[in-house]
C-alpha cells in the first residue's frame, strides 16, 4: 500500500532511534500500515473488535495497579504482572499523548499463554490494529494476545 505523506511521517517516527531506542518496526521490512493490514486479516477471525481487546488489556493493567513489585491474580485465571520504569512512550500517531513506561505480562492459568505489552500498545491495537512489526521487541501475536486475554 502506497503511504500519503501523513503516513510517511509517522512510518519515519517508527524507526530505530526516533521515538524508542529500538523503534516499532523490528526487521519488518513492510510499511506500517501493510503489518496493520496483514494483522487485521488474523483479528477478523476473532469472536472480539480491536475495542473489546483493548478494553480487556486495559482491564488487567489496571488491576495489575494492585500488585505492587509481584505479581496478582485476576479473575481467578489470569496472572499479572506490573513492572513500572522511569519516563514515557510517545505514540508515532498523531495527537496520540503520553504513555507511561511500563511491561504488562499477563500469563493464562488455564492455557498457559503469556504475553508481554506496554500501556502504550492499548492505544496501538484500540485506535489503529497496530502490534508492531515482526522482530520487533514489544510485537505481540494477535492470536497469542487473544488467547491469553480471553480463552
Amino acid at each position: 500500500m502506497k503511504l500519503s505523506p501523513t503516513d510517511k511521517i509517522i512510518q519515519d517516527k517508527m524507526k530505530a532511534g526516533i521515538l524508542t531506542a529500538d523503534g516499532f518496526l523490528g526487521n519488518d521490512k513492510r510499511n506500517f500500515r501493510d503489518i496493520i493490514a496483514e494483522d487485521m486479516k488474523i483479528v477478523n477471525t476473532f469472536e472480539r473488535s480491536l475495542e473489546e481487546i483493548a478494553i480487556r488489556m486495559q482491564y488487567l493493567m489496571e488491576k495489575s495497579f494492585l500488585s505492587y513489585d509481584s505479581s496478582i491474580i485476576v479473575d481467578k485465571y489470569y496472572e499479572v504482572e506490573y513492572t513500572s520504569y522511569r519516563g514515557v512512550l510517545l505514540s508515532p500517531f498523531p495527537k496520540a499523548g503520553r504513555f507511561g513506561k511500563a511491561t504488562i505480562k499477563v500469563t493464562n492459568l488455564k492455557n498457559q499463554k503469556s504475553v508481554v505489552w506496554t500501556p502504550l500498545h492499548v492505544h496501538f491495537i484500540r485506535d489503529y490494529g497496530f502490534f508492531e512489526g515482526k522482530g520487533s521487541k514489544f510485537r505481540i501475536e494477535p492470536e497469542l494476545l487473544y488467547k491469553a486475554i480471553f480463552d
